[in-house]
């Protein structure tokens, strides 16, 4: 079975590709770096070519990102295109936990349109929704920046380790398409004031957090469970609070 990784030069691609060939999977990580483009069509078709797998963690700027409409379209037009030519036989894709949640953003709303492309297409596929990866929470928090300080709700969050999704999403590419939505998400379901807290902590950041319920979440009014998985949602086990240790230490034995 040959598995094609599609935006493998990302952090979560390359993470899929390594996963994958420790795993003993003949895989191929297809980018911009090794000449193929989502969203000309450069290269698709060779990339492609007698590939059972396509892993499509392709991806457009940030969720505030007004082009990514046309991208998502564009680029999922041509890689359906060039998968049902070369016979895939299981399309995944990597989308986000409550995408159909926060349609108010842009992004979240053209990652609806990729969903929808896919679901039309007749290809055999999964959608695989995954919670926020620890990693991205810097970027996060700092979108809530007010003043000298944070504004953010309160609202639940059950983010997952890059690794640990890296690891599902390859386990999931491998098996029978689900022709539906899968979720991942991480072990346990936390407030967003809370995460910051503990960035901030860590980063040894003194800036206050106001907690306010009514704090928009890139543009998007939140419930308190708007941004949660659903019951049936595959978990990682690494809580945020044990990976955010783990990298303190990892940074102060990398400077040491």
């Amino acid at each position: 079975m040959k598995i094609t990784v599609v935006g493998a030069s990302g952090m979560m691609g390359s993470k899929i590709v390594r996963e994958l060939e420790r795993g003993g999977q003949s895989v191929s990580g297809a980018s911009t770096k090794t000449g193929v483009n989502a969203y000309t069509g450069e290269g698709l078709q060779a990339a492609l070519a007698d590939t059972d797998v396509v892993i499509d963690v392709t991806n457009s700027g940030s969720f505030g990102d007004s082009d990514a409409l046309d991208f998502f379209k564009q680029a999922g037009k041509n890689l359906l295109m060039a998968a049902k030519q070369a016979g895939v036989g299981h399309y995944l894709a990597l989308s986000v936990v409550a995408a159909d949640r926060l349609v108010e953003n842009d992004y979240f709303r053209a990652k609806l349109v990729q969903e929808n492309l896919i679901r039309a297409s007749g290809l055999p596929y999964t959608i695989v929704r995954s919670a926020q990866f620890f990693e991205f929470f810097n970027g996060i928090i700092n979108s809530a920046a007010e003043g000298d300080g944070f504004r953010l709700s309160p609202a639940l969050v059950r983010p997952i380790a890059a690794d640990e999704a890296s690891t599902l999403i390859s386990q999931i590419a491998i098996g029978l398409p689900h022709n539906d939505i899968v979720e991942i998400a991480g072990p346990e379901a936390v407030p967003l004031d809370q995460l910051a807290r503990e960035i901030l902590t860590v980063t040894e950041d003194t800036r206050s957090i106001a907690i306010d319920p009514d704090a928009p979440y890139f543009g998007v009014g939140l419930a308190n469970a708007t941004l949660l998985p659903g019951a049936n949602a595959l978990a990682g086990s690494l809580t945020f609070h044990d990976w955010l240790f783990r990298s303190l230490i990892a940074a102060q034995e990398g400077g040491g």
